[in-house]
């Protein structure tokens, strides 16, 4: 029965992606960028500025957390497991071609996210408690008379908030790579998320500040060796994604072939989940920014989108279409640790470090966002439910499997990204693409605040 319900579940995802996600995320991000005048390219220089600038300021605000710590959050639940395991996922079943509707995806992406950042800003509102609250759930308050919408929009983020895909990958490949016993993988990780998530967006910020830099560095330019040692390949991949973008892909080897509308549908959504396109956990995040002008700190997303989709995303995705083990009948989760283990000795040790890495600051970024969300919904009772919800939810997909767990979480991001667009469309008139660089954070100009953030 499980798996009859599982398999109901693919047919859904299947649908409201083709049919509405993947068309929303097209249409509605090049409407922006035509009316934007290309924003997110032209002002895409102006946008490494306004990040290299937060490097070089103080924050002096007693409200809300550093710029820099919402941003490094906000990539925390961004720059993930995804990167290196589900959007292997969009090649195994699209071809190479998925990867060309990646890009196009990070690049509507862009301009969509910076969208849903500057309304979570403006129409944010204090806590009463040093801090902020913004996203999905306040200003959709503008667009629907209903109020069971926004409530809606906090439960599905709730669900979005328990990561249960990147856990149960995490917890596996502890398991299988260590010979750890999973019930002690478990339970140990189940205290380390909630540790964090529990400190709000100030504490995962923290986290993945100190994390994240070095899993960049570590992880590219040991993908960048790889593709220097297979440098005469890469005008034939490059070729081959081109090519079949437009036409799907045969199938041969382990490859089971993919038509055009299954290559464009899943390079969209994988492009969506890495890059946490219309879902409004990020708005949620850099609400609670110090930053005072909405256009800088929402100019943070299209520097969180340019780093996932086009630096550690493309490096994954090249490092399997060079080595040509995106044609093997293998775990997605293998493909990459497969493909570096090729170049590097004792992969099997330093992937699963590599996945913890990475889910753990994803992990904490969402329970966090989920937290926010049941305290809004019912400040009473909400965080106490919620802690319930996630330790259940957590152990009982860890155990199912991975692919279960995307399937649920894909349903639910498809279904916050409809709602999330649709009232970024209503409210497209308030948003501002007007980045300027005199506009500039208060504060005392310092030595770079990483070790501070």
């Amino acid at each position: 029965m499980l798996n009859d319900f599982i398999a109901q579940l693919d047919v859904l995802e299947n649908i409201l992606w083709t049919f509405l996600g993947g068309p929303i995320v097209i249409f509605l991000g090049l409407y922006l960028t035509i009316k934007s005048r290309f924003f997110q390219i032209r002002k895409l220089p102006l946008v490494f500025m306004t990040f290299l600038g937060f490097l070089k300021f103080k924050d002096q605000s007693h409200q809300g957390v550093h710029p820099l710590k919402a941003f490094f959050a906000a990539v925390g639940g961004c720059v993930g497991i995804g990167n290196i395991v589900a959007i292997c996922t969009a090649v195994q079943l699209g071809g190479p071609g998925a990867l060309f509707w990646i890009w196009v995806t990070a690049l509507m992406g862009m301009i969509l996210k910076y969208s849903e950042v500057f309304l979570g800003l403006k129409y944010r509102v204090s806590n009463g408690q040093g801090g902020y609250n913004g996203g999905p759930m306040y200003f959709l308050k503008k667009v629907f008379k209903q109020n069971w919408v926004p409530t809606f929009v906090c439960v599905l983020l709730c669900v979005y908030g328990v990561e249960v895909y990147q856990f149960s990958v995490i917890s596996t490949s502890i398991t299988t790579n260590l010979g750890i016993n999973s019930y002690l993988v478990v339970g140990t990780l189940l205290v380390l998320v909630i540790f964090a998530g529990s400190g709000g967006v100030r504490r995962v910020g923290a986290i993945s500040s100190t994390s994240l830099p070095i899993f960049v560095v570590v992880y590219v330019g040991m993908g960048l060796w790889v593709l220097v040692n297979n440098i005469t390949l890469i005008p034939g991949v490059i070729s081959q994604i081109f090519g079949s973008a437009f036409s799907g892909h045969a199938a041969f080897g382990g490859f089971v072939g993919a038509g055009l509308m299954q290559t464009i549908s899943h390079g969209i959504r994988r492009g969506c989940y890495t890059g946490d396109i219309g879902v409004g956990y990020a708005s949620v995040i850099h609400s609670e920014s110090s930053e005072k002008v909405p256009e800088k700190q929402a100019a943070l997303a299209i520097f969180d989108i340019f780093l996932d989709t086009f630096i550690v995303c493309t490096t994954s995705l090249f490092l399997i279409l060079t080595t040509g083990l995106w044609k093997e009948t293998m775990e997605a989760g293998m493909m990459v640790q497969t493909a570096l283990g090729q170049y590097f000795p004792y992969m099997q040790y330093f992937m699963p470090l590599f996945l913890f890495m990475l889910g753990y600051n994803t992990i904490n970024a969402y329970f966090c966002v989920g937290l926010k969300c049941a305290d809004h919904i019912s400040p009473r009772f909400g965080r106490s439910l919620y802690y319930l919800y996630a330790v259940l939810a957590l152990i009982i997909f860890s155990f199912l499997g991975a692919s279960q767990a995307q399937t649920v979480m894909a349903i639910a991001g498809v279904l916050l990204l409809i709602i999330n667009c649709y009232g970024i469309f209503r409210l497209r008139h308030e948003i501002s693409f007007n980045l300027e660089p005199e506009k500039a954070s208060d504060g005392v100009r310092v030595e770079p605040v990483l070790e501070q953030v």
